[in-house]
């Protein structure tokens, strides 16, 4: 905890300087908040809502998902990233790191490698490659995260080589990591994971993505290797109605070096529609089959296979400012959940959110 106050006094001081500089100034300050109140109809006494969601999972109390203080550099051919964070994301999502790590949320170097390229290579701690989807609310149509996201990394460690061409329309990349979603490594394991991403926008209205990751999880005693990827596409048909849709895959192995594989998918479609430029609605179905829990372990006959739907409202009180409101529902082939109790199939909640950022 002291380590903590100790840095967040840095980048009070680090604030308060970029601050008083000019706009030209390479060293810039950011910041993020948003709070939350769930109501899981399920009432849990423990108040905590169902362990594969690790955003806004915690049930009715007021809660902080996410605060974070972010300082970035970027000059010529180098750029740095830093931030901190804390809330019920990060105690859930980030559990398994040691110490002060769980406060980590973005820790990166990177510098060009080429004078007419754009092309960088960049080593840390830095959001994950995967996914439409990131641990800020803001940025994604629905206030809560889709399964799929809750259940592939939301961050990683390591180093990565990127390219993105002179019009921006394309970015590849290729990535050496820790792990799955890891910055401290598992005991044991000295297996590199490799990773890939391909993002292609055609047009300004339309994002195609492609995304992998190849590693073993596990001390190498018991090596198990898992070969996931997601896909994903963006559609901006005009100003006020977006669709995405999402699809991620994965299989691993039963045992080391056996040619048994277990496998999972999820496919996920969000639709968009901004009626005005203050009111926004998104709609989202989707579908997580996971029978042999391999990401998702449920203990029951058929596993992880699990509907879910939900409907938010966005009011943006201001440009920094906005107000959530969501409803959200899941049903499982097994009775996986708990109601006064109860194993029960299905789960229902409704969550608001309040988000600022600067």
């Amino acid at each position: 905890m002291k380590q903590l106050s100790f840095l967040a006094i840095i980048f009070y001081s680090l604030s308060s300087f970029t601050q008083n500089e000019t706009a030209s100034n390479p060293l810039q300050v950011s910041g993020y908040l948003e709070t939350y109140f769930a109501y899981d109809f399920a009432n849990p006494e423990n108040h905590t809502r169902p362990s594969f969601l690790y955003s806004y999972n915690r049930h009715n109390e007021v809660a902080l998902n996410l605060g974070l203080i972010k300082l970035s550099y970027q000059k010529q051919n180098l750029r740095s990233n830093i931030a901190l964070m804390a809330g019920s994301y990060p105690n859930s999502n980030l559990a398994a790191e040691p110490g002060v790590l769980k406060n980590i949320y973005e820790a990166n170097i990177g510098f060009k490698l080429s004078e007419s390229k754009n092309v960088w290579i960049d080593a840390g701690v830095f959001s994950s490659h995967i996914g439409f989807e990131s641990a800020i609310g803001k940025d994604c149509w629905n206030l809560t995260r889709s399964i799929l996201a809750e259940n592939s990394p939301y961050y990683e460690s390591g180093v990565k080589v990127s390219y993105t061409t002179k019009n921006e329309k394309l970015l590849v990349s290729g990535l050496i990591l820790n792990g799955w979603q890891r910055m401290q490594r598992v005991n044991g394991n000295n297996t590199p994971a490799v990773g890939h991403q391909i993002t292609f926008k055609p047009t300004d209205k339309i994002t195609l993505n492609s995304s992998s990751f190849v590693g073993n999880d596990a001390p190498d005693s018991v090596r198990v290797m898992r070969y996931f990827h997601n896909f994903y596409g963006i559609f901006q048909l005009n100003e006020k109605v977006g669709f995405t849709i999402g699809f991620d895959c994965g299989a691993q192995q039963v045992a080391k070096n056996d040619n048994n594989f277990n496998t999972w998918y999820s496919p996920v479609i969000i639709l968009k529609v901004a009626p005005t430029k203050k009111i926004s609605l998104a709609a989202r179905g989707e579908l997580y089959q996971d029978k042999n829990g391999v990401i998702i372990s449920t203990g029951t006959p058929n596993g992880f296979q699990t509907v879910g739907y939900s409907l938010n409202v966005d009011y943006n009180i201001q440009n920094n400012l906005v107000l959530r409101i969501e409803g959200r529902g899941f049903s499982s082939e097994d009775a996986i959940f708990i109601n006064e109790e109860s194993p029960v199939n299905d789960n229902f909640f409704v969550i608001s959110s309040l988000a600022f950022s600067f």
